[in-house]
């Protein structure tokens, strides 16, 4: 009949109410060792650890100059303390850096998004994550963003999780459910179950 359309697909409703189901994972989080680092040194820091290390270096040979005196040899002390330092602060940093990414790493590791990220060999994901949090840490604002970009991706947030379709799965829930709400067992009846009182008649 003209103006009525096609007729609907059978189970069209079923397919546009269906939810696509959810990844359990551990509440206990993934047992074992983590993986290898598998990153290098922070190369950009260490780059400029080392130069201001040769900087510092030479300004102080430079100080053993027997002809170097008065005016000139006290500015040439001062930039040489300015070297050190700024050495010394990089070196700390570096340092400071690479200990909390051993830190989160390991904590990573041992969450229950890592069963999935072991399963689908997210290693170098997860230390790129950590080498932007660690940065961010010290105050790198543009670290901050790159590392909330990535812990979307590895799920490291509720609504990451839900686009994952991951969930926490808690294997206590039946064991922690109030008496009231278990399923009393084959045969028995609750103490407040009007049927209790009823016998059979022979």
């Amino acid at each position: 009949m003209g103006g009525m359309g096609p007729a609907p697909k059978p189970g069209g409703a079923r397919r546009r109410n269906a939810t696509v189901a959810m990844t359990p994972l551990p509440a206990g989080g993934r047992k074992g060792r983590p993986p290898k680092w598998p990153l290098q040194d922070d190369v950009v820091l260490t780059t400029r650890r080392d130069i201001a290390l040769r900087k510092a270096d030479d300004l102080e040979l430079a100080l053993l100059e027997p002809n170097l005196k008065g005016r000139a040899k006290a500015n040439a002390e001062k930039k040489a303390d300015s070297a050190r330092e700024a050495a010394l602060i990089l070196t700390k940093q570096l340092e400071a850096q690479q200990s909390v990414e051993a830190q989160l790493w390991r904590e990573l590791w041992a969450t229950p998004q890592a069963v999935m990220w072991q399963k689908l060999s997210w290693t170098r994901e997860v230390a790129q994550y950590v080498r932007w949090k660690s940065r961010a840490e010290s105050g790198d604002l543009d670290a901050a963003k790159e590392a909330r970009q990535i812990a979307d991706r590895l799920g490291l947030t509720p609504l990451a999780m839900l686009r994952l379709r991951w969930t926490i799965a808690d294997s206590n829930d039946a064991a922690a459910a109030p008496a009231s709400r278990r399923r009393p067992a084959s045969g028995s009846r609750r103490p407040d179950d009007p049927r209790a009182a009823l016998h059979i008649v022979e």
